[in-house]
């Protein structure tokens, strides 16, 4: 069913409006706008990578449109953790704004603030950690500490006169990570304790039922696979899962082997890990990439990105034979990550390109290389019966894990009309515990295509579809606009048709027949004929070739 756009009323006062513009319906281009007495603050602001049906786009933003005319009403931007759908569209809103202030973590602001070096921005930024309260404007924050496949992610509770609201960023309840630093649920029961009047949920593993296996259980499967790998040895991560990294190097410490970073953003980020703590590179094991290649198959452990098999990640192209790294029989490739939605084609060709070169693959599917970050079912009721909250909207998911996580909260006793199934655009107010849906803003995917930022629209992707698949015909002619002659032409080339030219031959009298009818009933201008012989071409391809290429057609007067 189509969403209705309906504009929401002005906001009444003591009211807390609360706006999810990205990440549901999605796993991606999270970002949620809270609004109160005429000031906004921003939890997170990230992108989503696209799909095989976006062909050329680079990454897909939020759509700042609800607060584009009122940047200067935004008090600052919370960010909950380090992921690339959590900060990586914080570039592209500083430029609209660049003294917006960032509220973070260390690990976080160190994260962010390299990735907007790049972009030759140096922001304002409040460092901020777990139990610790701020006060923004009329938003008063408390920090929580939540478990997630990054270090020092947060939780925010943020409370103003209309009500308390839990907003949890990714999470997860492992008892035994890596780092020590648990999901605080002392703190999710003192807050329900004081009354959560909205709590907005991680939804992403919400249809898993029982509970996350603890990172721990990665370690000792990596270990075992890496020392047993006959030659050298690749594996794929997202490249700020410093946990996952972590466990890489251990391993590779333990068979005796070195490791070497390879992507810009697997070093960039693995580096300011360490540099802060969060990293621990044993003594003698990290080496340069450079000098990689003088080491033995057998003593060599490559850390790469390009897990969800993006083309242009290193992954990719060692599966096509374009990258300085060549796989071949007796090496071992470990795609320790999880599958975004909307992936999976893309990373099975990567794994099928690495097999035929002889490579063993191992991924989650056949061995126990990757944990979710993120909550399970179980883990989901808990924190429901702990916080007791009067009303829920479950955020970062798609569809069917927002219905799941609602259904859970209604399990666990949150009357159904209080449970708000939003999607990107929902207009939630909370006043004195209530909350009601107040409107639905007209939401669109911003596209970031090389160096332009909106300007590409879903006609253009279609465009490109059309392209890709079906190729393209273009058609010159020069016409006498009187009587519809063709003077030059009807000259036809294509491209991606599959046929040679001369099978055009049979189109061309009937092109020059249709100009010269619609002279006669009285056309006149360029752009008429052009659709007459757009649409003959059409129908002649489209009923002899069963195709639906696109035509550009040319008509100029002679």
């Amino acid at each position: 069913m189509p969403t209705q756009i309906s504009t929401p009323q002005p906001l009444e006062p003591g009211t807390l409006r609360v706006i999810p513009v990205g990440g549901l319906g999605e796993i991606g281009r999270n970002m949620t706008v809270y609004e109160f007495e005429g000031k906004l603050l921003v939890v997170d602001a990230g992108v989503l990578f696209p799909e095989e049906h976006q062909p050329g786009v680079d990454l897909i933003l939020p759509d700042f449109t609800p607060i584009r005319d009122r940047l200067d009403d935004v008090l600052g931007v919370v960010l909950t953790h380090g992921h690339e759908d959590h900060i990586g569209a914080v570039p592209y809103l500083l430029k609209l704004r660049g003294d917006i202030p960032l509220i973070g973590s260390t690990l976080t602001l160190a994260l962010v603030e390299a990735k907007l070096k790049e972009h030759r921005i140096k922001p304002y930024t409040l460092n901020v950690q777990e139990d610790q309260t701020e006060q923004i404007g009329p938003f008063h924050l408390e920090f929580v500490a939540v478990n997630h496949s990054i270090p020092d992610a947060l939780a925010v509770a943020i409370t103003t006169p209309a009500g308390r609201v839990l907003h949890t960023g990714d999470f997860k309840m492992d008892q035994l990570p890596l780092d020590d630093r648990i999901t605080d649920l002392r703190a999710f029961a003192r807050l329900g304790e004081q009354g959560v009047d909205l709590f907005l949920p991680d939804s992403t593993n919400a249809d898993v039922p029982g509970f996350t296996a603890p990172e721990r259980d990665i370690g000792p499967v990596l270990e075992n696979i890496i020392t047993r790998a006959r030659k050298k040895v690749v594996v794929a991560s997202f490249s700020s899962h410093v946990h996952r990294v972590q466990q890489v190097l251990d391993a590779a410490a333990a068979a005796n082997r070195k490791v070497a970073f390879m992507g810009r953003s697997m070093i960039r980020n693995m580096t300011i890990a360490a540099e802060l703590g969060y990293l621990r590179v044993p003594e003698n094991v990290l080496i340069d990439t450079k000098k990689a290649k003088n080491v033995p198959d057998d003593q060599i452990v490559y850390m790469s990105t390009g897990s969800q098999g993006e083309p242009m990640a290193v992954l990719a192209r060692m599966a096509n034979l374009e990258h300085q790294i060549e796989i071949g029989e007796g090496d071992t490739v470990i795609l320790a990550s999880s599958l975004i939605p909307g992936n999976e084609n893309a990373v099975y060709r990567v794994i099928d390109g690495l097999t035929k070169l002889g490579a063993k693959v191992v991924h989650k599917g056949n061995a126990k290389v990757h944990v979710s970050g993120h909550a399970s079912a179980g883990e989901l009721l808990y924190c429901y019966n702990i916080l007791r909250p009067r009303n829920v909207m479950p955020v970062h998911g798609e569809h069917r894990h927002l219905f799941a996580n609602a259904d859970l909260a209604i399990q666990t006793g949150v009357p159904p009309r209080n449970v708000i199934l939003g999607e990107d655009g929902t207009v939630v107010d909370l006043k004195d515990g209530q909350v009601t849906v107040a409107g639905q803003l007209d939401i669109a995917y911003v596209y970031v295509d090389g160096s332009t930022v909106g300007e590409i629209t879903d006609a253009d992707l279609k465009d490109r579809r059309v392209l890709s698949e079906e190729g393209f015909i273009t058609v010159f002619c020069a016409v006498d606009f009187t009587t519809g002659q063709c003077v030059i032409g009807p000259e036809i080339q294509s491209r991606g048709f599959a046929e040679d030219d001369s099978v055009f031959d049979e189109v061309r009298p009937q092109i020059a027949k249709a100009l010269a009818d619609a002279a006669g009933n009285g056309t006149r201008d360029a752009h008429a004929f052009s659709q007459v012989v757009r649409r003959t071409v059409g129908r002649w391809v489209n009923t002899k070739h069963r195709r639906r290429p696109m035509i550009v057609p040319v008509v100029i007067e002679a």
